[in-house]
């Protein structure tokens, strides 16, 4: 089933020509792939079939050019992708993933501490919460616009009614600029969890390092869990030039951190290896493929 087939538009009709353009894309074009779901007229119902009922996702309505620019005013498939993962590893669904190097159950995050940097509309932390984690802490930079509707998305769907098990853990939203690491909150919680989710956050090669600096922060240490991990997606469409950096060797180890598995997912479920280079990729298919990618610490312990 195609990854983009659990979401629909919620909301009044649409009226702008550019809405009617874009729904018609996949007629026009029938490779074409929506990458990119929703706007601030329209919320979004997240259907499972393994959770009994919809998710129901606000989005923002930034005002400010600076919130404008996060783009987290959409859900974006790399939320899409990692939801899925979470659910499958956690109820134990049939799903293959990392080109068969890794099972299903590497995803599972029951009894384990999650936290997502750059959440947008945080449906994989809802998933978690929802699935068996035992605390969720979801973040985002520190816009009260985008921030309230984390919270708004937080408030409507993290309830045990939603859950399969009809269980949920405590979900808390925070501030957190990458990088910025003197803050109450990452003094608080540093070290604290045992997976960091990642989506769509490699579109600004300048922030990589503060990325990877907040990654390694909120990790636990290898003396706390030799199992703690960041799940890291992210779509190519602003191209693989952007974001391939991210995952250069040498800039992950000055953090600590290093690749365990990374590789490429298309909406379909079809995977490959990541190259670094593939040549031109026309817009089409990079709205189509996405990186994943599992980071881990290297031996040492990370000093601040």
């Amino acid at each position: 089933m195609a990854l983009t087939s659990r979401i629909s538009l919620q909301g009044p009709p649409t009226s702008e020509p550019e809405d009617f353009l874009s729904s018609s894309l996949g007629v026009i074009f029938p490779d074409d792939v929506t990458n990119q779901h929703g706007d601030a007229e329209h919320s979004l119902a997240y259907v499972s079939p393994h959770l009994p009922r919809p998710l129901h996702i606000a989005l923002a309505d930034p005002d400010q050019e600076s919130d404008r620019k996060l783009f987290s005013h959409y859900l974006w498939n790399a939320s899409l992708l990692l939801a899925e993962f979470v659910e499958a590893g956690s109820l134990r669904l049939p799903l293959t993933v990392g080109r068969g190097d890794l099972r299903v159950s590497d995803f599972d995050v029951t009894g384990l501490t999650c936290l997502e940097l750059g959440a947008g509309t945080a449906l994989p932390s809802l998933m978690a919460a929802l699935l068996g984690a035992s605390d969720v802490m979801v973040t985002d930079y520190p816009s009260e616009t985008v921030l309230t509707t984390l919270r708004k998305n937080v408030t409507a769907n993290a309830k045990p009614e939603h859950s399969p098990h009809q269980t949920l853990a405590p979900v808390a939203v925070e501030g957190h600029s990458w990088g910025e690491l003197t803050t109450p909150l990452a003094t608080a919680q540093r070290g604290h969890f045992d997976r960091v989710f990642v989506c769509d956050c490699l579109w600004m090669p300048w922030q990589h390092a503060n990325l990877h600096r907040s990654i390694a922060w909120f990790l636990k240490s290898r003396s706390d869990s030799s199992s703690a991990r960041a799940w890291v997606v992210a779509g190519f469409h602003t191209g693989r030039v952007k974001m391939r950096g991210f995952f250069e060797p040498a800039a992950l180890a000055e953090a600590g951190l290093e690749v365990e598995s990374l590789w490429e997912r298309d909406c379909d479920g079809v995977e490959r290896e990541w190259v670094w280079d593939r040549g031109q990729e026309d817009v089409s298919e990079r709205k189509r493929w996405l990186v994943v990618g599992v980071l881990q610490r290297r031996g040492e312990v990370v000093e601040g």
